[in-house]
């Protein structure tokens, strides 16, 4: 465990471009800020879902169910045409291609913040099959979704170096959520597993941080916690498996969900008593600008004490989905509860 607060941005930041995002939350966060993302602009505000109306016009892909984002009820599916395949080498991501772009903005910025690289999201393969396919084809393309990232790692990391790939897994998640207690361990255990093998497909040397969601679609969640225990129960399952050679940094664990803020109320942070991390930190996921300071600060101290330790600080998801005063609203909001 840590013994000072860091900060931490897990991605997606409202401004017009990683210029700008990355010269707001460095003026804003500065050295106590480890990692720096390029603040996933433009089209890439909303997480994944530009990625998946690219397939509208992939020639192995015909539209199943039609869908605009509004809601997650209104998501776009799509299905493989008859006598067609999907191949991983057909699927654009664009990964490695924003991060190349995000570079020399990095650059520009590398020493105001605390010196720990350059940020890339990598979204989870099982997440990309499942809001791409759905659930009956979520376990059928995760692995040409796999190896579609894989090739976007190896790219970045030829390109760029030292940077850190932040795997971010709502879908793992949310699913852990709604299983009863009994069957949680074995399917984090599970869903682990897939996740480690990404990382291990990876260059040798590559860093790693592990972004638990909740989903942040339009700034709503899909999933809910009653209290902290499916965090703990994946976190813990995700460092057990983690592969050698692949540092694992971090994993950010949701304490609140989108619009909602955290929960006021110590039960619910009790099962972090039961993180096992190894040399990973633990990123509490609590900041939140709709909460005021004082409740925010109580909150802190509910997970320190189950922690036994201060906590990283940072927000349930991505800013992309909040205007730009309220996102820097919630960067001042992270900066408040870094001291004390």
């Amino acid at each position: 465990m840590s013994t000072v607060r860091r900060a931490h941005l897990v991605g997606s930041f409202p401004a017009d471009d990683a210029a700008e995002a990355m010269r707001i939350v460095a003026t804003r966060l500065g050295q106590s800020l480890d990692y720096l993302p390029d603040g996933e602009t433009g089209e890439r505000r909303s997480w994944i879902t530009t990625t998946i109306d690219r397939f509208r016009h992939h020639p192995a892909l015909e539209l199943s169910r039609p869908g605009d984002w509004s809601s997650y009820e209104s998501t776009p599916r799509f299905r493989v045409r008859r006598g067609e395949r999907l191949d991983a080498d057909t699927i654009d991501l664009g990964i490695a291609a924003a991060a190349k772009a995000s570079l020399p903005a990095y650059l520009d910025q590398r020493g105001t913040i605390g010196g720990g690289g350059l940020q890339i999201g990598i979204p989870g393969a099982l997440d990309l099959a499942m809001f791409a396919f759905g659930p009956a084809g979520m376990l059928r393309y995760a692995d040409r979704f796999a190896d579609a990232l894989t090739r976007e790692m190896r790219d970045v990391h030829a390109a760029a170096g030292d940077v850190l790939f932040q795997i971010e897994i709502p879908v793992e998640l949310i699913l852990l959520t709604r299983m009863p207690g009994p069957a949680r361990k074995p399917l984090a255990r599970l869903l682990a597993k897939r996740v480690g093998a990404l990382a291990g497909a990876a260059p040798a040397g590559a860093q790693f941080g592990v972004h638990l969601c909740l989903g942040d679609l339009n700034h709503r969640a899909l999933g809910a916690l009653n209290d902290a225990r499916p965090v703990v129960d994946l976190a813990n399952a995700l460092a057990a498996r983690w592969p050698a050679g692949r540092p694992l940094r971090y994993v950010h664990g949701p304490l609140a969900a989108a619009d909602l803020p955290p929960a006021d109320d110590p039960a619910f942070y009790r099962p972090l008593r039961d993180l096992r991390l190894g040399g990973a930190r633990f990123i509490a996921g609590y900041a939140h600008e709709r909460q005021d300071l004082s409740t925010q600060q109580r909150i802190r101290g509910y997970l320190e004490d189950a922690l036994g330790a201060p906590a990283d600080v940072s927000t349930s998801c991505g800013l992309g989905r909040r205007d730009q005063p309220s996102a820097i609203a919630v960067l001042d909001r992270i900066k408040e509860l870094l001291a004390g």
